[in-house]
């Protein structure tokens, strides 16, 4: 069974733009950065929390021309039927070039994943830039439970 963090590594381009889940090319500090202190959802994430769900989990870069990092997401997933897509984001200088819509189309298309049926993702105000990629509501959202901490951001 291939586990996460040996997976080989995936690439797409996009306008001149680099996706690629290799680990050794990350830049963590940005992204934890990023998600501590600009992101609505993950306000104040500890760093070393983040350094286990980057290991439990494939994190997605884009990387500009320059090679420059531009916009970042994980994908939480099993390898075989379930995955979801999180942490989402596009540094602002880089906004405007549809590399979060690329990045979810993308992703989808590597081979280590091309047997998950049910891709998921959530957020409070980009559904446009996810309904480009495919993406829609979930059937039957009276299913769906779950269960947050009082302290969790929405």
């Amino acid at each position: 069974m291939t586990s996460l963090t040996d997976l080989p590594v995936f690439e797409a381009k996009h306008e001149g733009y680099t996706l690629s889940t290799d680990r050794g090319r990350l830049d963590a500090d940005r992204v934890h950065r990023y998600l501590a202190e600009e992101s609505y959802w993950a306000r104040g994430l500890d760093r070393a929390l983040l350094e286990r769900a980057l290991a439990g989990s494939l994190p997605v870069a884009i990387y500009a021309p320059n090679g420059d990092f531009a916009a970042f997401a994980r994908v939480v997933t099993d390898l075989a039927v379930f995955a979801y897509l999180r942490d989402v984001f596009t540094l602002p200088e880089h906004r405007g070039r549809g590399l979060a819509t690329f990045l979810a189309t993308a992703i989808r298309t590597h081979p280590e994943l091309k047997t998950v049926g049910t891709w998921m993702l959530a957020t409070r105000d980009a559904h446009a830039v996810y309904a480009r990629a495919g993406f829609t509501p979930v059937p039957h959202p009276e299913y769906y439970m779950s269960i947050r901490k009082p302290t969790d951001n929405p």
